[in-house]
């Protein structure tokens, strides 16, 4: 098991050192309850059927801010060793709006230990994109890449993942959208660039009380700066946690979270930019939903942190 631990670390090392890319897709400060958004492998891995929903409005006040909403839903089945899940994604940023629906399927590698898990992910399905261009005040009278709107154009897409997880620790590496598709169908510039994930995290006890779990995620892609997001979140009585979030030359922000039921939590979240926009805006916020399906008598086995 230790050779297992060292290779999936040096999955995730060898990801962090490749050339320094940017993003496309929307970006989280509750990163750690949307791993599905980026990692197929971890459809099934809580046990039972989750419903998880995000909707985040970033830079308040700014004109053709981004706003972005998540829903993912997945399930192991009966034959636990797979899981299936869906998410969807919907996302605006100034003329740009996509909606993405996406299947997920995994299989889990099970060990002597039951605790011990590794699971392989497929995601597969489609992007929907609407650009309105024609709207843009241009600098350039008739350029011709601007004057045509794109409507309900369709990229189709595929994505992998590998995720390794125990109830205290998980590391993953994926990329869920291979395919390099254009916004528009035609355009050889205007493409959707191939976005690389690497996720980590663990939980450690520190009383009878509290618990710390702290959580990073890098993002890699072509034509902006890498991107690693950084959060610690201190866990009181399985029931309250709070925490705080750093992104790399990006932004700071903090979360709060409550267990309202074994079932249901429900967190919010703010961050605030470093960088010169933040003197046009009021800030980012996130409202986090996350509901657990239970059928079995036995209920929630244990508390989960990831």
């Amino acid at each position: 098991m230790k050779n297992l631990f060292h290779i999936l670390t040096l999955m995730f090392l060898s990801i962090s050192s490749m050339t320094v890319f940017g993003q496309q897709d929307p970006h989280f400060t509750q990163y750690f309850d949307n791993t599905l958004f980026v990692n197929p492998a971890y459809a099934g891995s809580k046990g039972l059927l989750n419903v998880t929903g995000i909707h985040r409005e970033q830079w308040v006040g700014f004109d053709g801010r981004p706003r972005s909403t998540t829903l993912s839903v997945h399930s192991p089945l009966s034959y636990e060793s797979v899981g299936l899940g869906f998410t969807m994604v919907n996302d605006e940023a100034g003329p740009v709006k996509q909606t993405m629906f996406y299947g997920d399927f995994s299989y889990t590698l099970k060990f002597k230990n039951k605790n011990r898990k590794l699971s392989f992910g497929l995601k597969a399905g489609m992007n929907l994109i609407n650009v309105g261009t024609s709207t843009l005040e241009t600098t350039e009278i008739g350029d011709p890449k601007l004057l045509q709107n794109v409507r309900n154009h369709i990229n189709p897409n595929f994505g992998v993942g590998v995720y390794y997880h125990t109830p205290k620790f998980f590391i993953g590496v994926s990329t869920p959208k291979i395919l390099e598709n254009s916004y528009d169908g035609v355009s050889s510039t205007n493409i959707e660039k191939r976005h690389y994930f690497g996720i980590v995290g663990g939980v450690f006890t520190l009383n009878d009380y509290w618990k710390l779990r702290p959580t990073a995620q890098i993002k890699i892609t072509q034509g902006a700066p890498l991107s690693i997001d950084a959060s610690i979140a201190a866990i009181y009585r399985e029931r309250f946690w709070i925490g705080t979030m750093y992104r790399l030359n990006a932004a700071f922000g903090a979360f709060v979270q409550y267990q309202i039921t074994p079932q249901f939590k429900l967190g919010l979240a703010t961050d605030f930019g470093t960088q010169a926009i933040r003197n046009y805006n009021s800030g980012t916020f996130e409202l986090m939903a996350s509901y657990d399906f239970i059928f079995k008598k036995q209920g929630i086995r244990s508390p989960r942190y990831f």
